[in-house]
C-alpha cells in the first residue's frame, strides 16, 4: 500500500501535510511514542488517546519474543491486543538485534534471546511474516544499523546486505491491502553510500521511506550531514521517517530538511527517571527549589498534568518512590512532544518556522 503525503504548506523544505492510510490517515510531521511491549511504560495506552496521539510504535524485537506474534494474531492484532485504536508501526527489531553482537551472514541473523537465553534466527522473509502477523499500519524492513563512527568498509558491506535483504522483504511482504512496507536508508555519515544507499532502495519502489543508523554516537551537525544526504535522493510526495530521533532540536533541524516522521524513547525515558520537556529546555522535577512551590513545574504548559498538580506534589511524588510521580512526567512529555510537533505543523503553516527554529535553538543547544 503505497502511502503518498498530500503536501498542504511548506516553507523551505520544512512541509507539513496528510498521508492517507488504509486506517484513514495522520497528519505530518508527526512524533511517534514508542510501546515497546505494546503499551506506553507508565502509562497506558488509553492515556496515550487522551493526548490526542495519531500513533504508537510496537518493537518487533520483543513482541516476537513475548508473548509471540502468533499470540497477538490471535487476539486480534497488536492494536486490539493492545486496546490501542490510532496508527501503529512495528518496526524491525534491527536496531535492537545489532546492540546484542549478533552472527551476520547475507542469510540473516543469529543472536540469543534477552529473556532466556535461547537461539533466535532472523532473515528478512521471517522479520516481514513477524509483522505481517503482529498487524501494524507500517512495517520496517529488516536492515543492518552499525554504531558510529564505523570503518567505510563496514558500512559499505551493512549498504550492500541491507539493500539485498530490503528486495527479499519486498518480494515476502504479502499483507498490501492495509499494511505499508517502508524501506531504510543505512551508510553512516558518509555521503556517498547514503545516497547509493537511498538509491538503492528507491529502486525497489516501497510505500515509504526510513533513515536509520543515525543519532547513534555522531555529533548533530554531523548526522545532519548525513540525513542530507539520503534526503535528496527520496521521493518527495511520499512520507521519511527519521528512525529513532526525539531531542527537539535534532527533531526541528531534520524538519528543516524534509523529515515528515520521528519515533523516540527519550521523551517517556526521561519522564521515568523525573525529568520533564519544556519550552526552555529538560527541567529535573526532584530539585530542592520545587518542594514548596504552587505551581506547575512548567507554567506555560497547557497539559492536565500541569494544570492539575503543583511543583511540590510531583516532586514529593517523585522523591517518595511513588509510581504515580513516574507516571505523570510521562504523560507531561508526551503532551509535550505531541504540542511540539503540532507547533511545527502550524509554524509551516504560516510561514514563520524560522522562528520556532530559532527558539529551539536558543533553549536546546
Amino acid at each position: 500500500m503505497r502511502l503518498q503525503l498530500d503536501i498542504a504548506a511548506t516553507d523551505g523544505a520544512a512541509r507539513t501535510g496528510r498521508v492517507a492510510t488504509a486506517k484513514g490517515g495522520f497528519q505530518t510531521p508527526v512524533f511517534m511514542p514508542v510501546g515497546t511491549r505494546g503499551t506506553i511504560r507508565a502509562a497506558t495506552t488509553a492515556q496515550l488517546a487522551d493526548l490526542g496521539a495519531e500513533f504508537m510504535l510496537g518493537n518487533t524485537y520483543h513482541l516476537m519474543l513475548r508473548p509471540g506474534a502468533d499470540v497477538v494474531a490471535e487476539l486480534g492484532g497488536l492494536g486490539r491486543f493492545a486496546g490501542w485504536d490510532g496508527h501503529l508501526l512495528t518496526d524491525s527489531g534491527g536496531f535492537q538485534v545489532f546492540s546484542l553482537s549478533p552472527k551476520v551472514t547475507d542469510e540473516g541473523v543469529r543472536f540469543k534471546s534477552v529473556y532466556d537465553g535461547s537461539a533466535v534466527h532472523c532473515t528478512p522473509e521471517s522479520i516481514v511474516s513477524t509483522q505481517e502477523l503482529l498487524g501494524a499500519d507500517i512495517q520496517m524492513v529488516l536492515d543492518v544499523c552499525l554504531p558510529l563512527p564505523a570503518e567505510r568498509g563496514d558500512l559499505a558491506r551493512a549498504v550492500r546486505r541491507t539493500a539485498e535483504w530490503a528486495a527479499r522483504a519486498r518480494s515476502a511482504h504479502s499483507r498490501r491491502e492495509d499494511q505499508a512496507l517502508f524501506g531504510i536508508v543505512q551508510g553512516g555519515v558518509d555521503a556517498d553510500l547514503r545516497r547509493e544507499s537511498a538509491q538503492r532502495t528507491v529502486a525497489l519502489d516501497f510505500d515509504g521511506y526510513a533513515i536509520g543508523g543515525l543519532s547513534v554516537g555522531e555529533e548533530r551537525g554531523v548526522m545532519m550531514h548525513g540525513l542530507e544526504a539520503a534526503i535528496a535522493e527520496l521521493p518527495a510526495d511520499q512520507p521519511r521517517y527519521l528512525m529513532g530521533v526525539g531531542d527537539p532540536l535534532s527533531m526541528v533541524e531534520a524538519v528543516a530538511r524534509g523529515v515528515d516522521m520521528f519515533d523516540c524513547v527519550l521523551p517517556t525515558r526521561l519522564g521515568r527517571h523525573g525529568t520533564l520537556l519544556t519550552g526552555r529546555g529538560r527541567v529535573n522535577a526532584k530539585r530542592a527549589e520545587f518542594a514548596r512551590r504552587d505551581d506547575p513545574v512548567d507554567p506555560e504548559c497547557p497539559c492536565k498534568v500541569c494544570g492539575t498538580y503543583s511543583a511540590g506534589y510531583l516532586r514529593h511524588l517523585l522523591v517518595v518512590g511513588e509510581p504515580a510521580g513516574r507516571t505523570l512526567c510521562v504523560l507531561h512529555n508526551l503532551a509535550w512532544m505531541l504540542g511540539f510537533v503540532d507547533r511545527m505543523r502550524t509554524s509551516i503553516s504560516r510561514g514563520e518556522f524560522g522562528a520556532l527554529r530559532a527558539e529551539v535553538a536558543n533553549f536546546w543547544a
